[in-house]
């Protein structure tokens, strides 16, 4: 692979393949236009934002808008007010715009809560076209972050985060890659580790200074004694796999204030094993 294949942005989305009659693709336009005519800030991410920087293409069932989350009410109501059907669908961190089966995306933070976007995204954000809209694109830096602790059964966004790297890691600000992980840089270092073996010969990509210094925070912590109290901080990762460690084996869950940034509520309702993102 060239030195441009690995850092080109700005593939087009797949969207912008199909018709401009195609019912799914007119209906994201006009949410588009609706809250860019309103002035309203967002940013474009999931699958339209990996195409935009990877190139890699996936059919979705919907599209994802960043947004602040002071804006979210506001968002929600302008959407609504052009005739889409809104709800609050997990309040701490996601609602949903929708038009008949094709359904838009409002997130304001993770499932975990600890993605919460802030002005860092739309500072760092990149210039695209989406749907031959021009828009910003999430940073890839803030996708890693989002994107590493998705771990469940039946969605792993890890294939995702190594065709980041591949294509961007050279170009990636690392030193606020290691601000966002913060505490958690043991999932970040588990992912330099994994892309280092998934492309052998692309694992000078990861800069030595970066792996360096994580693996020293890491034997500085191993060095530690380890916390007195049983923490499962698998619950930041998934949302029902560890669902045995805190109901049934006597861990903490890392998610409930004060360890995390949730209410036993807030837990409840995202770990529902019949809720949907």
């Amino acid at each position: 692979m060239s030195e441009r294949d690995e850092t080109q942005s700005g593939h087009s989305a797949h969207f912008e393949d199909r018709k401009p009659s195609d019912p799914k693709r007119r209906i994201y336009r006009g949410a588009l236009d609706i809250l860019t005519g309103s002035n309203f800030p967002f940013l474009v991410g999931g699958a339209f934002a990996l195409t935009f920087y990877t190139g890699v293409r996936r059919d979705t069932k919907d599209i994802d808008l960043f947004i602040l989350p002071q804006d979210f009410e506001r968002g929600l109501n302008i959407l609504s007010q052009a005739g889409f059907e809104t709800s609050r669908t997990f309040p701490h961190w996601l609602g949903k715009a929708s038009w008949g089966e094709h359904q838009i995306d409002i997130i304001f933070s993770s499932g975990n809560a600890i993605g919460k976007v802030d002005d860092l995204w739309f500072r760092h954000a990149e210039d695209g076209q989406i749907l031959g809209a021009p828009v910003k694109i999430c940073p890839v830096e803030e996708m890693v972050w989002s994107k590493a602790f998705v771990m469940e059964r039946e969605r792993y966004d890890g294939a995702d985060i190594q065709h980041l790297l591949l294509f961007r890691g050279k170009n990636l600000d690392w030193v606020r890659l290691l601000d966002r992980f913060g505490v958690h840089f043991r999932v970040l270092l588990s992912y330099l580790v994994l892309f280092g073996f998934v492309y052998p010969s692309q694992r000078s990509i990861i800069p030595d200074a970066i792996m360096n210094r994580l693996l020293a925070r890491l034997r500085d912590e191993s060095a530690r004694p380890a916390p007195q109290e049983r923490i499962c901080q698998g619950t930041l990762l998934s949302k029902t796999q560890y669902r045995p460690d805190v109901e049934q084996w006597g861990f903490s869950d890392a998610r409930l204030r004060p360890l995390g940034e949730m209410s036993e509520e807030e837990i409840d309702r995202w770990s529902a094993p019949e809720s949907k993102e």
